[in-house]
């Protein structure tokens, strides 16, 4: 069981899925601290200034409509950087591995190995006759 656990962490896709979760944390860290810094006072700028900017208050409830928005373009530019900077060149690669692999012609297994050594054996041997 312990074996099977092992080459199954081992096999690649365990490893990979653990690198792409630890670099998505952090690169969605980066993206809300730029969101944050840049984004945010942009927003509130646009929906008139100040603190207050993009927010509406009926009965003390307060609705923040920049949040919102500065949630949806955080998204946005999260999902336009994993797309360029990680699909697409998966996409590419896999793309090229496929026509090389389609490319090669498959290896002749042991057994048509040994079956064309007899098979031009007995040829020579009929030419000898």
């Amino acid at each position: 069981m312990i074996k099977g656990f092992r080459e199954f962490v081992m096999r690649g896709n365990v490893v990979d899925l653990a690198v792409a979760v630890v670099i998505g944390a952090a690169f969605s860290a980066l993206v809300a601290a730029f969101t944050e810094a840049f984004i945010t006072p942009l927003v509130n700028l646009v929906l008139g200034g100040g603190l207050d900017a993009g927010k509406w208050v009926i009965n003390d409830q307060v609705i923040d409509f920049s949040l919102m928005v500065n949630a949806l373009i955080t998204f946005v530019i999260t999902l336009a950087v994993i797309y360029f900077a990680f699909v697409v060149p998966m996409n590419t690669w896999r793309r090229k591995q496929q026509t090389q692999l389609a490319e090669q012609p498959p290896e002749p297994s042991v057994e048509e190995q040994l079956l064309r050594e007899i098979r031009d054996l007995l040829a020579g041997q009929h030419r000898a006759e």
